[in-house]
């Protein structure tokens, strides 16, 4: 909510970036309120969450959503931010606020979509056979194909984008040092994106490996819930705690360190005409 409002507050919303910024708080926003929803649930009733209820396939499915849209927005960034960069030197494509628009209802939509398949019929309720044990009355086979190729895709993605960066920005770098110009701000821009994708990783791989494991697990699984019980869903209470400090930590990656970064390429896209024509002479 912070980060909408101060968003909203700068009348920042017409850059594309400030638009997918605003929307991943939202995707923020609706993952920790789904979150509190499973909470609340679990603590008047947690029966429910254990063996299942037709009354989980709502928040559940809020929570997927969320998650999804959360990814493809991280996604969206991070290509967002590749030709912001690229495009100043290298491509005709410019970002602008109508393709940031379109990304965000794609990613909406797409989510949507999948989020409500167990809504429109793909569930569990009233078969016993291919029930998750951690997310009932949700399919086993639902939580593989939503879970492990969108892990891949925030993973695969953002690493391939920003190492796009950085190599712009080193062979930039290269080019103004061979014309003897200064590198400060080429160097400058290269550590600071490298320190973000490394923080962009380390809190995936912290918020989602988890998850992405006790799925694999509960695919695997095939002992009754009982047996498994308190430990397992103490470790799904656990992987729903790390998805919601995703939640937090992307406005301190994506806003207040994003602040720094978007200034520094911007300053890299503003290069003066002579300083361009330099380096493409």
């Amino acid at each position: 909510c912070t980060v909408i409002f101060t968003r909203m507050a700068t009348k920042d919303l017409h850059k594309p970036i400030s638009i997918l910024f605003c929307n991943l708080a939202f995707s923020d926003l609706f993952t920790s309120f789904s979150g509190f929803w499973i909470s609340m649930l679990f603590i008047t009733n947690p029966d429910i969450t254990i063996f299942g209820s037709e009354n989980m396939l709502a928040p559940y499915a809020l929570y997927t959503m969320s998650i999804l849209s959360t990814i493809y927005n991280l996604v969206s960034i991070g290509i967002e931010r590749y030709l912001a960069v690229a495009e100043s030197m290298r491509t005709r494509f410019r970002v602008v606020r109508n393709h940031s628009i379109a990304a965000v209802l794609i990613n909406w939509v797409l989510a949507l979509f999948l989020g409500c398949l167990p809504l429109m019929g793909w569930n569990c309720l009233h078969m016993e056979k291919n029930l998750s044990v951690l997310y009932s009355p949700f399919c086993v086979d639902y939580l593989v194909f939503i879970t492990l190729p969108n892990v891949v895709v925030a993973f695969i993605i953002p690493l391939f984008t920003y190492l796009g960066i950085i190599i712009i920005l080193r062979k930039r770098k290269l080019q103004m040092k061979a014309h003897g110009q200064p590198t400060g701000t080429y160097k400058s821009a290269e550590i600071q994106v490298a320190r973000t994708s490394i923080f962009i990783w380390l809190l995936a791989l912290i918020s989602y490996a988890p998850f992405s494991a006790g799925v694999i697990f509960d695919a695997t699984n095939h002992q009754c819930p009982i047996d498994l019980y308190p430990g397992i869903y103490i470790f799904r209470n656990f992987t729903a705690m790390l998805i919601t400090a995703n939640s937090l930590g992307n406005p301190i990656i994506y806003t207040l360190k994003a602040k720094t970064l978007g200034a520094k390429l911007q300053g890299l896209k503003c290069l003066s005409t002579t300083r361009v024509r330099a380096c493409t002479i």
